[in-house]
C-alpha cells in the first residue's frame, strides 16, 4: 500500500537525473517565494490579521509548546491515516479551510476552481467559501468524487441564505459550515492602511451575483449596474446569529451543519443540544479578533466537551504535518489548512495547491512512522506534552 511519505523518495529519486522540485516542500520557503510572487494588494489581504496580529502570530507559535513523546519497538511500516466524517470514509484528516480572496490568488482569477482540482487531485476536501470567483456549482464539480463542504456567511436576507444553501445541497455538497464569527469585519490595519477591501471592488462576489434570490433585490442585473449590486451585497451581508437561528438553519437543509467558530467548552455543548453536527474549533486564523489565545491552545477543552459526540474540526495556525499531527492529538478529527494552500496556488495554480498538500500529508505521515504510530487512533491515544510548564 502506497504512503504519502513515499513522495520524498520521489524527489530523491528524481534528484538523482538533476530535477528538483518546482516549488517549495518548507511552509518558510514557501511563503517568501509566494509573498514575491504575489500583487501587495492580495498579498496584504491574505496575510493580514486582525489588530498587530498577535493572535494570528500566536496560532502559528503555539504548537511548538506541545510536544510529542515518541514511542518505540511498534511496527509502523503500515501507516492508515483514514478517518471518517458524515458517513464517508477520508483517506487522511486534512481539509482545506474555506478562504474568501482564492478567487484572486491565482492569475487567472480562478482559484477557487484550482482549489477544487487540487482538492481532486489529492484527495484532500475543499471548504468552498461563499466568497468565491467561480459559482458554487462549478467549485464542487472541479472537486471530482472528493467530497466537499460549502461554508456559508449567513446573509441577512433569509431568502438569499436560504437560496445559496439550497444551491449547495442540489450541487453535492456534503456539508454547510456557518461561519459564526464574521458578521462584521474586524480591524485589519494591512486593508485599512491601503483602503483595500476586495469585496467593495467587485471581486469575489460571484455566488450573490449568480443567484436568483438575490438577483430579485436589484432594479438592474450586475452585468449593467455594478455599483449598486455591490452596495447590496454590503447591505445584505452578515447576519447576526444567535442559538435561536439554530432552528431556522436547520430548516434549511438536511446537510450536516457545521458551527464554525466554536472555541468554549460551553458553547460547543449548547452547538450539540441545538442540533449542530459538527464543532468546528477557529479563531479565523486571527483575522477577526486580536488578544485572543491561539486557537491549538483551546482545542483539548472543547474536544472534552464534545466527548465524540460529534466530529470536531480545527483550524487556525496550521504551518506542517507536524501541527497536523498534534491537532489529531489534541482532539481534532478533522484539522484544516489555509495559508499555505492558498500560497501553493499563487506559485502554481491547482498543480502548486496540490504540491503543498502532498507535502503536509508527506511529513504527517512519515512523523507518525517515526514516533511510533501508525494510525490516528494511536495517535490520539499517545497525544502531546504541554513543554511550557
Amino acid at each position: 500500500m502506497p504512503h504519502y511519505g513515499d513522495l520524498q523518495n520521489a524527489i530523491y529519486g528524481a534528484g538523482l537525473t538533476g530535477v528538483q522540485p518546482t516549488w517549495p516542500v518548507d511552509f518558510a520557503t514557501l511563503k517568501a517565494r509566494a509573498e514575491a510572487a504575489m500583487p501587495p494588494s492580495v498579498l496584504n489581504y491574505v496575510q493580514g490579521g486582525c489588530g498587530d496580529e498577535g493572535t494570528q502570530d500566536e496560532n502559528a507559535r503555539a504548537f511548538r509548546h506541545w510536544g510529542m513523546v515518541p514511542r518505540m519497538m511498534v511496527d509502523c511500516t503500515q501507516r492508515d491515516l483514514s478517518t471518517t466524517l458524515f458517513g464517508r470514509t477520508l483517506p487522511s484528516p486534512l481539509f482545506m479551510a474555506p478562504i474568501g480572496v482564492t478567487g484572486i490568488v491565482t492569475q487567472d482569477q480562478h482559484g477557487d476552481v484550482a482549489a477544487a482540482r487540487a482538492s481532486a487531485m489529492t484527495g484532500v476536501p475543499l471548504t468552498a467559501s461563499t466568497l468565491s470567483n467561480d459559482p458554487l456549482e462549478e467549485v464542487k464539480r472541479a472537486c471530482g468524487d472528493t467530497p466537499a463542504m460549502f461554508q456559508l456567511y449567513t446573509p441577512r436576507d433569509p431568502d438569499v441564505a436560504a437560496s445559496l444553501v439550497s444551491r449547495a445541497e442540489a450541487a453535492g455538497y456534503d456539508a454547510i459550515v456557518v461561519t459564526l464569527d464574521t458578521w462584521v469585519t474586524g480591524w485589519r490595519p494591512r486593508d485599512l492602511n491601503v483602503s483595500n477591501f476586495p469585496q467593495l471592488r467587485g471581486h469575489v462576489l460571484t455566488n450573490y451575483f449568480t443567484d436568483p434570490a438575490f438577483r430579485k433585490l436589484l432594479a438592474r442585473p450586475p452585468e449593467e449596474d455594478l455599483r449598486t449590486a455591490i452596495g447590496t451585497w454590503g447591505a445584505t451581508f452578515g447576519k447576526v446569529l444567535t442559538w435561536d437561528d439554530m432552528a431556522w438553519l436547520r430548516s434549511l437543509t438536511r446537510l450536516p451543519i457545521v458551527l464554525k467558530g466554536i472555541c468554549h467548552p460551553d458553547d460547543a455543548r449548547r452547538a450539540i443540544d441545538h442540533g449542530a453536527d459538527a464543532i468546528y474549533v477557529s479563531n479565523h486564523g486571527g483575522r477577526q479578533a486580536n488578544g485572543g489565545i491561539a486557537a491549538i491552545d483551546m482545542l483539548p477543552a472543547v474536544a472534552a466537551a464534545v466527548a465524540r459526540r460529534v466530529p470536531v474540526l480545527f483550524d487556525s495556525g496550521i504551518r506542517s504535518g507536524t501541527d497536523v499531527v498534534k491537532a489529531v492529538a489534541l482532539g481534532a478529527d478533522m484539522v484544516g489548512v489555509g495559508r499555505p494552500y492558498s500560497y501553493g496556488l499563487a506559485l502554481g495554480g491547482a498543480e502548486g495547491c496540490a504540491h503543498v498538500l502532498r507535502c503536509l500529508l508527506a511529513e504527517a505521515d512519515l512523523l507518525m512512522a517515526v514516533n511510533g504510530m501508525p494510525t490516528l487512533k494511536a495517535v490520539r491515544e499517545a497525544g502531546v506534552v504541554r513543554t511550557d510548564r
